[in-house]
């Protein structure tokens, strides 16, 4: 999975890492979008007046999430 942030006018994919999940307890099962969710309420701010979701560490904006899905295949 990986953040889709805008800064500057560019797009950046940053991984999401352990780091970025420290103090994220997870009690049930979720799919990739609501653990989206999770890491914008845990690593943005809201400015209402920009409608924008902005990075606590001030690198940009945050967009969304890039889920990838490991699909594992016997093709011969």
């Amino acid at each position: 999975m990986d953040l889709i942030i805008l800064n500057d006018g560019l797009y950046q994919l940053i991984p999401v890492t352990k780091k970025l999940m420290e103090g994220i307890v997870i009690t049930s099962e979720i799919d990739c979008f609501d653990l989206c969710d999770i890491l914008r309420l845990k690593l943005t701010g809201y400015v209402d007046t920009l409608n924008l979701h902005i990075m606590n560490d001030g690198s940009g904006n945050f967009i969304g999430c890039v889920c990838k899905f490991n699909i594992s295949c016997n093709c011969r």
